[in-house]
């Protein structure tokens, strides 16, 4: 792990995203393989995933909040050489997230009428969305768990196994869509319900393999009897780190979900359009993902050998490669967007909507990464507090004002054009903060050096 602090920042940054950008692919495949399957179904169907992406964003970073406080910990742990509070680490971090996704589920098991009624779900596409909602949470436990060790088998240094994790369910999704949906070999057509069916039944299998690998291979999975004093600890470590990147991921579906309540009131096809647009920039973006997941280990490591030089220069790299990709992904997506549309819908006002929405929002692709660069910087920097008031800012102060606005004043449009003023100011505010933190650590870390 030294190299992080020693090599060209450079060549660091982009060795340790290369290994992951498989599983990105695989990890966003899962959502675009589910709706691309859906929307033969037609435009109901398609509509049905659109009001269920948000609720399912929402749980997702539950998990991958935890999933965080757990990678952080278990990094420290394996750089101080220090097995035995890594493999406490991971044990209690399991046992952690097991409980909240069996309690999650139950609730939201209990309330899907309820939450998307809220939502704006109405007629024939809340009963679809009820068949997949009932479906996914009895397999939720499955959806956690590779994702939580995900970030533990990274820590390891075993990002090929992380990546071959990801790429084993997403292959298995992808088989067992058609299978499921349309009923193939003797299965019977599930429509909607065997989309939920086939994704809990692939994750299930890396859930398997994934627990296999912590146990035998890495023996990070440790199966004695713990004090509860030693639980309670080990929680409230995992949940000083975890809580911060849950409530700062959080904002995110909550943001979805004022945009799909918003779209709701103007029919299902600019929910459907919208939802499928959602999943086909997730696809976009698994590049400067890959690269986003290696820079918080990047940055904490530097931060503790005092290398703020390198931190800056990654700074610089990492924005320069944010705005040059996005401009790039902009002008595909804007070139390309008839032909997006046609791939996940026939219906002409869906077709519409995916259009206007894929050429407007894209001209905020770049500074959008580069806000999302903002918090793995402040994570790093030992400042998760400072990442979630930056996602805080740009779904509380901007976003859910800027959209409101656009949809009573422009329409559906207007909508869009919010989220794009959005991701430019969230994005422009997150760079000058973090040369701002730079700055202040290390004027502090040379007023320190003066007083000795």
């Amino acid at each position: 792990m030294s190299v992080l602090v020693h090599r060209s920042v450079r060549q660091t940054l982009f060795r340790m995203a290369f290994p992951m950008l498989a599983g990105t692919f695989a990890m966003n495949a899962y959502n675009l393989a589910d709706t691309w399957f859906v929307s033969r179904l037609g435009t109901l169907p398609l509509a049905a995933m659109g009001f269920t992406f948000p609720v399912i964003m929402l749980l997702t970073c539950l998990a991958s909040g935890l999933g965080t406080g757990v990678t952080t910990l278990v990094s420290h742990a394996i750089g101080r050489h220090d097995h035995d509070d890594a493999a406490r680490i991971v044990t209690h971090g399991v046992i952690m997230t097991v409980s909240i996704s069996l309690l999650i589920s139950i609730a939201g098991y209990l309330s899907i009428d309820a939450i998307f009624a809220r939502l704006g779900a109405r007629g024939e596409v809340r009963i679809l969305v009820g068949q997949y909602m009932r479906t996914w949470y009895l397999g939720a436990l499955t959806m956690s768990l590779p994702m939580l060790g995900n970030g533990i088998l990274i820590s390891s240094g075993d990002s090929k196994r992380a990546s071959r994790l990801m790429i084993l369910g997403t292959g298995l999704n992808v088989i067992l869509d058609p299978i499921m949906i349309f009923g193939y070999f003797g299965f019977p057509a599930m429509g909607i319900r065997g989309a939920a069916l086939a994704t809990v039944l692939s994750q299930a299998t890396s859930t398997v393999w994934l627990l296999t690998l912590l146990r035998g291979k890495h023996h990070l999975l440790v199966f004695r009897k713990w004090r509860l004093r030693e639980y309670r600890d080990t929680a409230r470590r995992i949940l000083r780190f975890a809580v911060p990147s849950m409530l700062s991921m959080m904002l995110m579906p909550i943001s979805a979900g004022v945009i799909t309540r918003l779209l709701g009131r103007f029919g299902n096809e600019p929910v459907a359009a919208v939802g499928a647009a959602g999943r086909i920039e997730m696809f976009a973006f698994m590049i400067p993902m890959a690269l986003g997941i290696s820079l918080t280990p990047f940055v904490s490591q530097n931060f503790g050998a005092k290398r703020l030089d390198r931190i800056q220069e990654a700074l610089q790299v990492t924005t320069r490669f944010a705005m040059l990709y996005g401009i790039g992904v902009a002008v595909v997506f804007f070139c390309g967007a008839p032909w997006l549309a046609a791939v996940f819908s026939k219906d002409p006002g869906v077709v519409n909507v995916l259009v206007a929405y894929v050429r407007i929002i894209s001209f905020g692709y770049g500074m959008m990464e580069v806000h999302r660069y903002c918090g793995f910087f402040f994570t790093g920097l030992h400042h998760p507090a400072f990442s979630t008031a930056l996602n805080a800012l740009r779904v509380l102060v901007f976003l859910v004002p800027l959209t409101v606005s656009g949809a009573y004043f422009f329409g559906v449009q207007g909508v869009f054009f919010g989220r794009l003023l959005t991701d430019l100011l969230a994005g422009t505010i997150g760079l000058f903060w973090v040369h701002r933190q730079l700055r202040a650590i290390r004027a502090s870390a040379m007023r320190t050096v003066e007083q000795a």
